[in-house]
């Protein structure tokens, strides 16, 4: 039952404030009236029973008539144009890895389909690819050196190629040179500047090394002191995505010496490149820049003598590209005409997700052409004229324009009230009562002729919670597609959403009639923010003036929305899975752009994660004391943990963690103490896990409580490596 206490308190008249009592009454006083025989008054009469019973039925209907039902407040939203929203799909990238180096450019084409594996219990969820991947064929310009390393770089030197030659293969080989200092320093760096013919975004770059023999660099090859970076047009993002994708071990080619082979014959570093890999030109040098850093080591195995390079290749070896939970349909007929206005059509696959360009209607006449037929979300602008339909997302109803007969009656009674009211010499009175059956028509929209053939090229079918799948999952191709060994998910996929429920779009309704889709407050942008995303936004909120802001931008902290079935397996959300993907980002901004206010510019930021690990002991009834009872109370305590320390369903209104909130002991010890069978609960410590550069560090010592700062967010989540789960010993008392 939808609930309307969100709604304003005015001022609402009681329409009839009769109710029993005072019904009973007057029924009672109509009796001598009505029926003087009747003398017995008593409340065992049989009678008086009857009466009780119909004022007690009025009075219900008396209650109902002093309410909106429900049904008039959806007809109330019907009118303001609300429908509810189609479910979202969730989005991830998808590598594909070629089975050889190809002599040229290859370009894998969008809607390539993608599955999770399919087993007993679980149907395979499809992804597709939303755009094109050309995989290019690179090579490698220059190598340059540097002592310092810089945010754009200045301080280059071409010590390297300048005395080597390129090999008609595109290699480049010559004597031995060392790539950092001859007493090497952290900060001591090279790049690589690499041209192509074709772009280069998202490629797998393999930069293959030729080492020298016997030239050890007394470095730990395990855990080698070197960053790989990739400048994306705006920073350099790194590129190196696991240790093992360094073939090399830090240039030191451990592995080759292991296995008695020479480093001259090379091995690789696997690089997976950034979405966007422009063309810049630092100094004097253009290309597409790579770096390799030499960085503080974290242990003493530092490089005591640099690595010696007799050789450079590049090569790709595939890409990754976006992906969203979807399948394509293509070439669905869905029937012939019948002529009349108005007709409606079903395709098979509903929910249907929002339409891309090459995703239309077209109608085919008898005996004529094709005609593309153009998609609107509603008839009020269309005329007799317009190609115009219109589909229903959730459902898959495809309706051409209606026929609305509107009576002319009410406008030709204005008219001639007007001329009775000042009459003129040359007006003519009509009779008000040859109009009774008078009608104007409208057809809004054209109507496909009879006997046309209704095709749809495309569309695409999906969405849902289901598609939010975890790393490592998509790897089934569902046709083969030439040359491409493999393909796998590095991140998982997000921001996938169910289709918007009545509840929702009614509470949705007053934020649409408050900013009119325009963004002005605070307010609007954060309203139109969630609306833009398609459901692919959980929460969102507006940074205050002066915040970190500069004059004329806005800044919208954005926590996309995420599967949180983990909370219910006691796993917990990872801020991990909480990152703001580019496509998400790019769909919100755009369309803000189109309703914000000339001159404000509008950028997006995550909220600063803090993890909390909660360890204490507790002690349990009598009654619970066997090893069965204890393993289920001591889960079902971490999984309120996990669902009250996160963005989503945490905090005290059970809505999400409220931004900038501190967590204190207290709140821990009035939840935990509301759980049955806990007798006792012991000293509650509280452990922040907080991000230090790339990784996730669980501080040593607990806090009494943990500020997440202005903007930040409380969250929990289970990882073994950094000890972030929570901790619950029982004891015996």
């Amino acid at each position: 039952m939808v609930k309307f206490d969100f709604l304003p308190e005015l001022p609402s008249p009681n329409l009839d404030d009769r109710r029993f009592d005072d019904l009973v009454e007057e029924c009672m006083m109509r009796i001598p009236r009505y029926c003087p025989e009747w003398t017995d008054h008593n409340l065992s009469d049989p009678g008086v029973t009857l009466i009780e019973l119909f004022a007690w039925l009025t009075d219900q209907m008396l209650l109902r008539f002093n309410q909106v039902p429900r049904k008039n407040y959806i007809a109330f939203l019907e009118l303001l144009g609300v429908r509810l929203q189609p479910p979202a799909p969730a989005r991830t990238e998808l590598t594909f890895y070629l089975s050889s180096d190809l002599p040229e450019a290859y370009t894998i084409p969008p809607g390539v389909e993608v599955a999770t594996i399919r087993t007993e219990n679980t149907e395979a969820i499809a992804f597709s690819t939303d755009s094109p991947l050309i995989i290019g064929k690179p090579r490698l310009q220059h190598v340059l050196t540097a002592q310092t390393v810089e945010e754009i770089p200045q301080s280059l030197r071409e010590r390297i190629t300048s005395l080597w030659t390129r090999q008609p293969d595109g290699n480049w080989e010559g004597s031995e040179q060392a790539i950092f200092a001859e007493e090497p320093q952290p900060g001591n760096c090279f790049y690589l500047t690499i041209h192509s013919d074709e772009p280069l975004d998202g490629n797998v770059l393999e930069v293959v090394f030729q080492g020298a023999v016997a030239t050890p660099t007394g470095i730990n090859p395990n855990q080698p002191p070197r960053n790989w970076e990739a400048w994306n047009g705006e920073t350099w993002q790194p590129v190196l995505l696991t240790e093992k994708d360094d073939k090399t071990k830090g240039f030191s080619f451990y592995e080759l010496a292991q296995e008695g082979k020479n480093p001259n014959q090379g091995t690789e570093v696997r690089l997976h490149l950034p979405e966007t890999w422009p063309v810049v030109a630092f100094t004097s040098y253009r290309g597409r820049w790579l770096r390799c850093i030499y960085t503080e080591p974290d242990n003493d195995f530092g490089y005591s003598r640099p690595p010696r390079i007799t050789g450079i290749a590049v090569r790709s070896v595939g890409g990754t590209v976006r992906a969203s939970h979807s399948t394509l349909i293509q070439d669905e007929r869905l029937g012939i005409s019948d002529g009349k206005p108005g007709q409606t059509f079903q395709l098979q696959q509903p929910p249907i997700l929002e339409r891309r360009e090459n995703e239309y209607i077209i109608v085919i006449p008898p005996g004529g052409l094709p005609q593309k037929w153009q998609e609107v979300t509603d008839f009020a602008d269309s005329t007799s004229e317009s190609l115009h339909y219109t589909i229903n997302s959730v459902t898959g109803t495809v309706q051409f324009g209606p026929l609305i007969r509107e009576p002319g009656k009410l406008k030709q009674e204005t008219q001639v009230r007007s001329r009775i009211q000042q009459p003129k010499p040359e007006d003519t009175v009509v009779q008000i009562g040859d109009m009774e059956h008078s009608h104007l028509e409208h057809q809004y929209g054209a109507v496909p002729p009879r006997g046309s053939e209704i095709k749809i090229v495309a569309y695409r079918t999906g969405g849902g919670k289901q598609g939010n799948v975890q790393s490592y999952t998509l790897q089934s191709l569902k046709s083969a597609v030439p040359y491409i060994a493999q393909v796998i998910n590095h991140k998982p996929a997000a921001n996938g959403t169910d289709a918007e429920s009545l509840e929702q779009a009614v509470l949705r309704a007053p934020s649409i009639l408050r900013t009119r889709d325009r963004a002005v407050t605070p307010e609007d942008f954060e309203v139109l923010a969630r609306k833009g995303s398609q459901g692919g936004i959980a929460r969102v909120r507006c940074l205050p003036e002066g915040f970190n802001r500069q004059a004329g931008t806005v800044g919208l902290l954005v926590v996309p929305q995420v599967n949180t079935d983990g909370i219910t397996r006691g796993e917990g959300l990872s801020p991990e899975q909480m990152i703001l993907n580019r496509a998400l980002e790019e769909q919100v901004l755009n369309y803000l752009d189109e309703r914000r206010v000339l001159g404000v510019q509008v950028y997006l930021e995550q909220p600063e994660y803090v993890g909390v690990s909660v360890q204490t002991e507790i002690a349990l009834e009598p009654a619970y004391q066997n090893p069965l009872a204890q393993q289920e109370i001591i889960q079902n305590l971490k999984i309120a943990l996990y669902k009250y320390l996160n963005p989503f369903t945490g905090g005290l209104s059970g809505q999400g963690w409220e931004f900038g909130r501190p967590v204190y002991n207290s709140d821990i010890i009035a939840l935990l103490q509301k759980f049955p069978g806990v007798r006792y609960l012991g000293a509650i410590l509280l452990f922040p896990i907080r991000k230090q550069g790339d990784t996730w560090e669980r501080q040593s010592a607990p806090e009494p409580l943990i500020d997440p700062g202005v903007q930040g967010l409380i969250c929990s989540w289970d990882d073994i490596n950094i000890r972030s789960g929570h901790v619950i010993n029982v004891v015996n008392r």
